[in-house]
C-alpha cells in the first residue's frame, strides 16, 4: 500500500496518507475488518490493497457518507454517470457557476440526500471538510477558485475502490457501541472518533461528539473481548499537543505517527511537522512489524 491509494474525494482528517503507517501495525491475516468511524473508509481500503481480510465493516453515524460509499462500492458505473451530469450542470451557469454549489446544498438539505449530491458537496465543498449547522444541515462553503473533482478522477477512483471492496463489504449508520459489540476475537477494530476538541458538545465538523471516559469504556470492552484494535486519537503540532492521552489501565503502547507539515502552520508562516498519536493494543504489541524510525516519533507505553 502507498499514499497513491484510490480515494472518492478529498475528506478532511482522511487517513489516506498515514494508512501505510497505520497497516504496519495490523496483523497480516485477520478474519473481519471494523469501522466504527469510518470518514471515507481510507483504512478499509488500504487493507483491501494489501489483502489483508475479506470481510469490511464501514460505520459511520453520518448516513448520507455511508449511502456515498456504498454506491461508489456496490454500483460504481451509476454514482460515476449521475456525478457526471451534476457536475457538468455547473458550466451552464457560467461565471455564477459557484450559485450552482448553494442550489445542490439546499435540495441536499431539503432531502435529497442521494449519493451524488453528497459527493458533488464534498468535491467542491472549502478543502473537503465537512461542515454542519446546530440543525443538522451542511453550511459548508464552495471553493470559489475550481470546480471540484472531475468526472474522469471520480471514475478511476471509484471503480479501483469498487474493485476492492465489492462484494465484501457491509455498509452500517450504527452507534459505535454497536460495532464494538459486534466485534469478536478474531476481528481487527480501527477506531478514529472525531477530534477530542468537540467530545463534549456538538460541533459544525461533526453530527456528534464522543466523550472521553465512553470511549475508554467501550476500549476496554474491547480488552476484554480479546479483539485487536488501532486507535487514531490525539497528536501533537509543532511545541503544542491537542487531545487527551488514552489512561494507562488500557495496556496501549502509543505511537506518534508523521502526518507531515502543518498546512495552518504554513500558512501562518511557520513549518511545523504534525504527528497524529496511534494507540495499539496489547496482543498487536507483540506481533508489531518493525517501522522505520522516520515513521515514528515516539513510543511509550501509555
Amino acid at each position: 500500500m502507498n499514499s497513491k491509494a484510490p480515494h472518492i474525494v478529498q475528506y478532511q482528517g482522511s487517513k489516506r496518507i498515514l494508512a501505510p503507517q497505520i497497516t504496519r501495525y495490523m496483523p497480516k491475516r485477520f478474519n473481519r475488518l471494523l469501522e466504527p468511524f469510518s470518514g471515507m473508509a481510507a483504512i478499509s481500503v488500504a487493507v483491501a490493497q494489501e489483502g489483508r481480510t475479506e470481510r469490511y465493516f464501514i460505520n459511520d453515524l453520518n448516513a448520507p457518507l455511508i449511502r456515498l460509499l456504498k454506491s461508489a462500492i456496490e454500483e460504481p458505473k451509476t454514482l460515476v454517470e449521475k456525478y457526471d451530469v451534476l457536475w457538468n450542470q455547473q458550466f451552464e451557469y457560467g461565471d455564477g457557476h459557484v450559485q450552482h454549489f448553494y442550489d445542490v446544498r439546499t435540495r441536499f438539505n431539503d432531502g435529497d440526500k442521494s449519493p451524488e449530491n453528497m459527493l458533488y458537496l464534498l468535491a467542491r465543498c472549502v478543502k473537503g471538510s465537512v461542515r454542519y449547522g446546530k440543525n443538522g444541515n451542511f453550511n459548508q462553503s464552495p471553493d470559489k477558485r475550481r470546480h471540484g473533482t472531475t468526472p474522469q478522477n471520480v471514475k478511476n477512483n471509484v471503480f479501483a475502490i469498487s474493485c476492492l471492496l465489492k462484494g465484501k463489504s457491509t455498509f452500517l449508520t450504527c452507534d459505535y457501541h454497536e460495532i464494538v459489540a459486534m466485534a469478536r476475537q478474531g476481528d481487527l477494530v480501527y477506531m478514529d472518533p472525531p477530534y477530542q476538541g468537540v467530545t463534549y458538545s456538538q460541533d459544525s465538523r461533526y453530527l456528534s461528539g464522543v466523550p472521553f471516559d465512553e470511549f475508554v469504556d467501550a476500549v476496554e470492552t474491547l480488552n476484554r473481548k480479546n479483539v485487536d484494535f488501532l486507535i487514531s486519537y490525539d497528536g501533537a503540532c509543532g511545541d503544542k499537543a491537542y487531545g487527551e492521552t488514552l489512561p494507562s489501565k488500557l495496556g496501549c503502547k502509543k505511537i506518534l505517527l508523521n502526518a507531515g507539515i502543518s498546512t495552518q502552520s504554513t500558512l501562518l508562516g511557520r513549518k511545523a511537522v504534525t504527528f497524529e498519536a496511534l494507540y495499539i493494543s496489547r496482543n498487536l504489541q507483540s506481533n508489531r512489524v518493525t517501522v522505520p524510525c522516520q515513521l515514528s516519533l515516539l513510543e511509550a507505553t501509555v
